[in-house]
């Protein structure tokens, strides 16, 4: 069994009402385990459960899939929890607090020790109109006006995204830091003078113009922050060159 990094019961539930496709179902998986969630809930899944290329379409996210819960209705899947969101691309003229995703996840992270749900729609219809009844706010997505359409894995995907930021799990896994020290001043000059001796015996300097270019060299690599092994590599080159001339 995979050992999960975030427990059940952590992070809030999915819940997709009578999701259509095998092939969404899966990738809704694999947007969950991206960020941590595991609790996928199905209610009344067409064609049954299991789907034939579901397990194919969460590419390695098995684990959520294996754990999935179905459910016949929408009240039975929500029954134990303690909030209920319910994302909508539509406005429903409910009086309920709408919510985008981040500020939806930020209050979701506030009720410590309470379990959350999200409801996820229809791949074609959405939720109908009692399904949101049911909910305490609606979630929606500040999509652009003229494609305003989103994937049920899309939109799976943007929330998980939003409720690992606002936990304080969203930390990027490697940093691009240099692996090498910047260059002493020491390098510098010295990388300076091989330089330039290279190429003075190249004949690139007109005389009248050499310590300007020079200098102007010099600028350039000063701008770009050379560690050390820049050094050692460039040096590496000059050498190589000379050698071959």
């Amino acid at each position: 069994m995979k050992t999960l990094e975030i427990p059940p019961g952590i992070a809030p539930a999915v819940i997709l009402v009578e999701p259509q496709l095998a092939e969404n179902i899966g990738m809704t998986a694999r947007a969950m385990a991206n960020f941590g969630l595991s609790e996928l809930r199905l209610v009344n899944p067409k064609n049954g459960w299991p789907k034939k290329g579901v397990r194919e379409a969460a590419s390695g996210a098995t684990h959520v899939l294996d754990a999935a819960t179905i459910y016949a209705s929408v009240p039975e899947a929500i029954a134990d929890l303690n909030c209920v969101l319910a994302t909508t691309a539509r406005e429903r003229g409910q009086m309920k607090r709408v919510l985008a995703p981040d500020e939806a996840m930020a209050q979701v992270v506030a009720r410590t020790g309470q379990r959350v749900g999200v409801m996820f729609g229809r791949e074609r219809v959405g939720l109908s109109n009692d399904e949101v009844s049911l909910a305490d706010a609606i979630v929606t997505f500040p999509v652009s006006p003229d494609f305003p359409s989103l994937n049920l894995a899309q939109s799976v995907l943007l929330v998980a995204y939003e409720w690992r930021r606002a936990s304080g799990r969203a930390t990027i896994p490697f940093s691009g830091e240099m692996l090498s020290p910047p260059a002493t001043r020491e390098a510098l000059i010295s990388l300076f003078g091989s330089l330039e001796a290279a190429l003075d015996g190249a004949g690139f300097y007109p005389p009248e113009k050499r310590e300007i270019i020079a200098r102007n060299m010099r600028d350039m690599l000063h701008r770009m922050a050379m560690t050390e092994q820049d050094v050692r590599t460039v040096r590496g080159a000059l050498r190589a060159l000379t050698r071959a001339r």
